[in-house]
């Protein structure tokens, strides 16, 4: 029987200090409240005193996978998502959460109206500069995801490292504010930041994924953890390999520590699987920078990343 957490005495062990139950809203069809529930309890409630929850702006969301669904129970209820096949309808605002895989970002186009190519936010992981300067959406809003969602509906863990306890994931452009209220809402970290420092930012993630699937492949079975802690030596030298090509590519400079902050987000992800896939979004942009100075006569800036790629028959 639907009842109101106000009337259910189980609730004593869900201990929160943010607001008195009485106060919520929420129905539950339960007679006992759960270990999960009472986490988003505390966190309604918090949000609740802070009134941040009524600031949490719909969204369409493109995409039903682990993210998809993580972002839509982080709303309010109000929601749309849009499955595979369906079109982003015309006559809504707000942001439009695109949740899917890179290759999948050409057929998003197509379900989504032109007038709403603007409301566009992009989660996806790799180099989307060059894709998104060809279709026009070069100032679109970015979200680079440090949090893992490990099964569909479960709830999301913060990549929060020892070296960046304040957490990882960034947001850039027009709704960044919007996706950061949302995460913060769920207990997750975001910050907002302007295009030249997320695009440094990006780079490293680019640079993270690029290195710890390419020497994990080399290592039939590795997880990110394993290539952390047994082959160190040499996610660490691609690292740096990838990095001073990505900094002469883009005339940046990263700060000081890449590589161990990048080792130390490995450390809280460390049962994730590795492989060399999504090449073009991924290693690829670093094989062109590659292919384009050989071409032009000068040496190979990263010959340990050709060299690797060939040995696994990716090129």
């Amino acid at each position: 029987m639907a009842r109101t957490l106000a009337s259910s005495s189980s609730l004593s062990n869900c201990p929160t200090n943010a607001l008195s139950l009485s106060h919520l809203n929420l129905q539950i069809k339960t007679s006992y409240a759960t270990p999960k529930l009472c986490s988003r309890v505390r966190i309604l409630a918090a949000a609740m005193s802070t009134g941040v929850e009524k600031n949490v702006i719909p969204a369409t969301i493109i995409g039903a996978g682990r993210v998809g669904q993580a972002l839509q129970k982080m709303g309010t209820g109000e929601d749309v998502l849009v499955r595979r096949g369906e079109k982003v309808p015309e006559n809504l605002s707000g942001p439009i959460f695109v949740c899917t895989r890179n290759d999948d970002m050409y057929a998003v186009l197509d379900v989504t109206p032109r007038p709403r190519w603007d409301d566009l936010v992009f989660i996806q992981n790799g180099m989307l500069e060059p894709w998104l300067e060809s279709k026009g959406l070069v100032t679109a809003t970015q979200v680079l995801v440090y949090f893992a969602v490990a099964k569909l509906g479960e709830t999301p863990i913060d990549g929060k490292t020892d070296t960046n306890p304040e957490g990882l994931t960034a947001a850039s452009g027009k709704w960044a504010s919007a996706i950061a209220t949302r995460l913060h809402l769920a207990g997750l970290s975001c910050k907002v930041l302007d295009k030249e420092n997320f695009d440094k930012s990006m780079l490293e993630k680019l640079i993270w994924i690029s290195a710890f699937m390419l020497v994990g492949a080399r290592h039939p079975g590795a997880t990110v953890g394993i290539v952390e802690r047994e082959y160190r030596n040499e996610v660490v030298s691609l690292i740096k390999e990838l990095a001073s090509a990505a900094a002469t590519e883009k005339k940046i400079s990263f700060d000081p520590g890449l590589e161990e902050r990048l080792c130390a987000y490995s450390r809280t992800v460390a049962n994730f699987p590795t492989a060399l896939k999504e090449f073009k979004w991924r290693n690829g942009w670093f094989y062109t920078i590659s292919k384009t100075a050989i071409a032009s006569g000068h040496p190979d800036p990263c010959p340990l990343h050709t060299s690797w790629l060939q040995e696994l028959g990716a090129i």
